[in-house]
């Protein structure tokens, strides 16, 4: 579904504000739950979203005008998978309740080319439960196809270096990467 969770939201957006990045890009942004979270408490960051299924830019009004600026500066409608490597160079890059949506070894691959890109630090989120979901709202993108565990998330983060935070709660996992 194009929404989250609210578990572990606080827990980033402490992190978020500790931290305050000048610059993020939130992959699969669906109705923008992060810039609508962290936007309001930290003005002044530039917010990039990649989304792969266009509707839920009109749908869920995530382009930012002067009267709404608790959405993102910058839209690209692509898949993250192939996105140039200058959209994850960012003090920020967010992969909320995203790699659940496709197989394990694209995610693990993205999450490298993150890293690799220069990104300061990756903010992940994904159900440690069994979490069975299909096509939703017309878009074949909701269909998650690999089920994540925390051992595996801190596997996969950890092989990064730099520091690792984490939150596990009943439903989702949450992590905070850093290169420091």
């Amino acid at each position: 579904m194009p929404t989250s969770d609210a578990e572990g939201k606080d827990w980033s957006l402490a992190r978020h504000t500790r931290h305050q990045p000048a610059t993020v890009t939130d992959i699969g942004p669906g109705n923008g739950t992060y810039a609508r979270l962290m936007r309001p408490a930290y003005r002044g960051v530039w917010w990039t979203a990649i989304e792969i299924h266009k509707p839920y830019v009109r749908k869920y009004k995530l382009t930012a005008t002067k009267t709404r600026l608790d959405a993102y500066d910058e839209i690209h409608t692509i898949d993250a998978r192939t996105a140039p490597d200058h959209l994850f160079h960012r003090d920020l890059v967010i992969a909320g309740d995203v790699l659940e949506h496709m197989p394990r070894q694209d995610a693990v691959d993205l999450v490298h080319r993150i890293h690799a890109a220069g990104a300061w630090h990756i903010l992940v989120s994904v159900p440690i439960v069994e979490s069975i979901q299909g096509e939703t709202e017309g878009n074949p993108h909701e269909t998650h196809l690999h089920q994540w565990d925390q051992d595996d998330m801190d596997q996969v983060l950890t092989s990064l270096g730099g520091s690792l935070e984490a939150y596990y709660g009943n439903t989702l996992g949450v992590w905070w990467w850093s290169r420091r």
